[in-house]
């Protein structure tokens, strides 16, 4: 159901601010200690922002960030990714992945289906570059591989939200009843880019889409950064919206914003890492969320119940699978 109410007016007015982007320079590592189990008293644990690549683009990927985000503290391969997560307690991963250039997305896509085949506890996503030759073909077959939605980067994809070859996405997802994971926040821009996310990327632009698309459910990850108090309205008003929590729990990017998760919509609200691309120990997000005192009900929902709603992830299964 929607609701209507006010939002709590967060600080925020600095980044905004600042044209040239959160990643003007890179930001470094942080040696904070990890833990090296999910503790266990908390519910059923779902990651739904893993990112899983074939190793040459791994290293391409971290090679990136290196030099223009910050130093990627896990650079593991896909399969030590899983393995590190999952003997730590972590129960589901929901794995993304995204093609930066066009002719690769259904390698990708392979890639990422013999991965779930691998383990029943990965959920994959498909990805495409949007407005590339047959791109409504790539999905329906990644869809036809068991992939369960699709994973979109504005940012990297150079994509508009409103053009047309967007479009062509949300239609295919809206067709297929397939749930849409887009960067579509504007931050953290960086020179390192091929376009400016300030142009592709807006809150304005979202809502005229997810007006538009009222049967299309889709994600935008770390909160719609730096366009929180938008987001959080969005929220409220649209049940086809949920938000995930990635690095915005971490209070590592250069913004003054932490999420209010008590006054926002607990069945839209999903946890997600970054895992393995993080400059921070794996577990620095879920101690903050421990920390701020959430009924059992709403941490459950937020730690994995809306990602498997989301994402129609059984974990029942997954362990008979597993374990028999």
């Amino acid at each position: 159901m929607s609701r209507d109410r006010n939002i709590s007016n967060k600080t925020g007015t600095g980044y905004q601010q600042e044209k040239s982007g959160l990643l003007k320079t890179p930001l470094a590592m942080l040696n904070d200690p990890e833990g090296e189990h999910v503790p266990e008293f908390l519910p059923s644990v779902v990651d739904a922002h893993v990112h899983l690549f074939p190793d040459h683009l791994f290293a391409s990927i971290w090679q990136w960030f290196d030099h223009f985000g910050w130093p990627i503290r896990y650079k593991i391969t896909s399969q030590a990714a899983i393995n590190f997560l999952l003997s730590r307690g972590i129960d589901h991963i929901v794995a993304l992945h995204y093609a930066h250039k066009p002719g690769i997305a259904r390698e990708l896509n392979a890639y990422m289906a013999d991965l779930c085949r691998s383990n029943s506890r990965i959920t994959g996503l498909a990805t495409v570059l949007p407005g590339e030759e047959n791109a409504a073909d790539i999905l329906k077959e990644a869809f036809q591989l068991g992939l369960a939605g699709v994973k979109l980067h504005s940012h990297v994809q150079c994509v508009d939200l409103g053009s047309e070859a967007m479009h062509q996405i949300y239609k295919a997802c809206t067709k297929y009843n397939k749930p849409l994971i887009i960067h579509a926040g504007r931050e953290p821009k960086s020179p390192g880019y091929n376009c400016d996310p300030h142009v592709l990327c807006s809150a304005e632009k979202f809502e005229q889409v997810i007006r538009s698309y009222p049967h299309l459910r889709i994600c935008v990850p770390h909160m719609g950064i730096d366009e929180f108090e938008a987001y959080e309205r969005m929220l409220e008003h649209y049940d086809n919206l949920w938000l995930d929590t990635t690095m915005t729990l971490a209070e590592y990017l250069p913004t003054d914003y932490f999420p209010d998760l008590s006054q926002m919509r607990a069945d839209r609200i999903i946890f997600g890492t970054d895992f393995p691309n993080i400059p921070y120990a794996w577990d620095r997000e879920l101690k903050r969320l421990c920390q701020l005192n959430l009924p059992e009900d709403t941490l459950a929902l937020i730690l994995g119940e809306n990602a498997k709603h989301l994402f129609s992830i059984n974990i029942g299964d997954d362990y008979e699978k597993a374990y028999g």
